[in-house]
């Protein structure tokens, strides 16, 4: 038996899809952590959901812990903002599972109802979602947190995984905030600096739109690679920023 495991704060417009995608699934466990929108109300609404709540820890102990809630040893960890297409579904219930395997899944992304097979991070974009408890856990990364592999057998499914994270421009802005905030916090102690920020902000600009073809793209792998490279320039001006309060300096470049 598997649970499939959801993290939720405000993802009213995701969610429903999401969920839907999951309904032959016995048990899914949602864990929110704060939500001020529709979420919940939506999460209610499904006989096979059981809903959670906690503070939020950081996105690696807050897989951790909802996995800990379950009642079976498998974990498929599926973001709110993702689909199962009904084949991927069907092949991960037909499974034979096998606790010293990982199973990873191709995930598409899309943006404006393209799918962008371009641009650092979006494709190809591999991520190992099922695995057994008893095994191995999820990182305790506050952010980009990982399923460790340890000495496990990485297994791909055939079908893939439809993820759209943005549905307009403010949800760039919020996830950049978010995330460049949990990065600083998570790399509290190393060196940060203006210079550090421009070159991981250029690099990350021309990694995307150039060295991953962000520019086949046309006008939305241009706006995914700015977004890639503002989101490593404000990383690394906030892990600047604390450097800065830990060790004064008059000049930070």
């Amino acid at each position: 038996m598997i649970t499939a495991t959801v993290l939720t704060k405000n993802c009213q417009k995701t969610l429903k899809k999401t969920l839907d995608s999951l309904v032959n699934f016995s048990e899914v466990i949602v864990l929110d952590s704060g939500s001020s929108d529709e979420t919940l109300t939506i999460a209610k609404k499904y006989p096979n959901v059981k809903v959670h709540t906690s503070p939020f820890l950081g996105f690696g102990p807050m897989h951790n812990y909802v996995a800990k809630l379950a009642n079976h040893d498998w974990i498929l960890s599926i973001d709110s903002d993702e689909i199962l297409t009904k084949e991927l579904a069907n092949e991960i219930l037909s499974l034979q599972l096998d606790s010293n395997h990982i199973y990873s899944i191709q995930r598409n992304n899309f943006y404006n109802g393209k799918h962008i097979k371009w641009c650092g991070g979006w494709h190809p974009d591999w991520v190992h979602r099922l695995y057994h408890r008893g095994k191995t856990a999820f990182s305790e990364d506050l952010v980009h947190e990982k399923v460790k592999k340890a000495d496990l057998i990485l297994t791909p499914l055939k079908n893939p995984l439809l993820h759209t994270p943005y549905l307009e421009i403010s949800d760039f802005l919020d996830k950049m905030q978010h995330y460049s905030a949990l990065f600083a916090e998570q790399n509290e102690g190393q060196m940060g600096s203006l210079s550090q920020a421009l070159f991981h902000s250029w690099f990350a600009f021309i990694k995307s739109y150039i060295f991953k073809r962000g520019f086949l793209g046309g006008r939305e792998g241009f706006i995914i690679s700015m977004y890639n490279g503002h989101t490593a320039f404000y990383k690394y001006l906030k892990l600047a920023e604390r450097t800065e309060k830990s060790y004064p300096r008059e000049d930070t470049l």
